[in-house]
């Protein structure tokens, strides 16, 4: 059951890069207006998608504690697994841009719009489902805009309290959290208006990846084995390993699986939008999310089985 429920949500989300990329490849929308899409996702739908997934969730001091293991889980993960790879990584690394974003592409997930839907078709009964994505988010998040930029970018400038909570993500996330911890509800016409930004936020994920596959070239993107070697890695073994690592542990049988389930999820289209943010890599960015998304038709469900 859970391994068609898989292959069927991610064919769905697929389905959602067909209209890019025939857009782009019809010349109705041009190249250099991806980003314009890209900023609305980055501050309107995911802004719409965290106010969404914490108003399906009830308040209580159980879900607050298992949230706050969660959010460990998530950015010790993710933190130890960037560290290892830079460590790995750090002589080629040091000349070659591509390494840097190897490095970043092995480690986060599109745990937002693409994870929060898979689960929430997995696992209809949690209300509360879609709060743990955020918080994985979050950690991956705050990651992202402080050492996967020194990851990048090698400057230590991104290390910095600015960084890690003057971003759009985070400053969301708080004024969320803060509502939902006093169980304060938006009013229900604003709540109906985040819904639907929230809800829109994948489709428009999975388009924008269209149109950037429209724009590279299939040589780069199908072609180059380090690339293969980089998704698997990614989408197969490291959650396999994450999950060794959480299976004896004291924690609810369903954040195990929800860690593993994120954990296999594609590579996140944060490499992406990071690389442009650093002005380099972004090549090898496109291809390694392009590569990732397309073969996670494959990958989670192979790995779902294991649930």
């Amino acid at each position: 059951m859970i391994f068609t429920t898989t292959v069927w949500s991610v064919a769905l989300l697929l389905m959602y890069a067909v209209p890019g990329f025939l857009l782009v490849k019809s010349k109705l929308i041009k190249k250099d207006a991806i980003p314009a899409f890209a900023k609305v996702l980055l501050y309107v739908c995911q802004p719409c998608l965290t106010f969404y997934s914490f108003g399906k969730a009830d308040f209580s001091p159980e879900l607050l504690v298992n949230l706050g293991i969660f959010f460990l889980i998530a950015l010790l993960g993710q933190l130890g697994l960037l560290m290892l790879f830079f460590f790995l990584f750090r002589k080629k690394s040091v000349q070659n841009i591509k390494y840097r974003i190897f490095n970043i592409a092995l480690v986060l997930s599109n745990c937002g719009f693409f994870g929060i839907p898979v689960v929430e078709r997995l696992f209809p009964e949690r209300s509360d489902a879609a709060v743990y994505c955020l918080v994985f988010t979050l950690a991956m998040n705050l990651l992202c805009w402080t050492l996967v930029l020194y990851i990048v970018t090698r400057d230590r400038k991104y290390i910095t309290a600015k960084q890690l909570f003057l971003n759009p993500s985070t400053i969301s996330f708080a004024v969320a959290f803060v509502l939902f911890v006093l169980s304060l509800k938006l009013p229900s016409i604003l709540f109906e208006a985040v819904s639907l930004g929230g809800k829109i936020s994948t489709p428009l994920c999975m388009t924008i990846l269209g149109m950037r596959l429209a724009t590279a070239k299939a040589k780069s993107v199908f072609c180059e084995p380090m690339q293969y070697v980089v998704i698997l890695l990614k989408q197969m073994a490291i959650p396999l390993v994450i999950f060794a690592l959480v299976y004896f542990l004291p924690i609810d049988g369903f954040m195990k699986q929800l860690a593993f389930i994120l954990f296999c999820c594609p590579v996140a289209s944060n490499v992406l939008n990071f690389a442009e943010i650093a002005g380099e890599g972004q090549e090898v960015a496109s291809c390694c999310v392009l590569l990732g998304t397309i073969l996670s038709i494959g990958t989670m469900p192979l790995m779902m089985l294991i649930l």
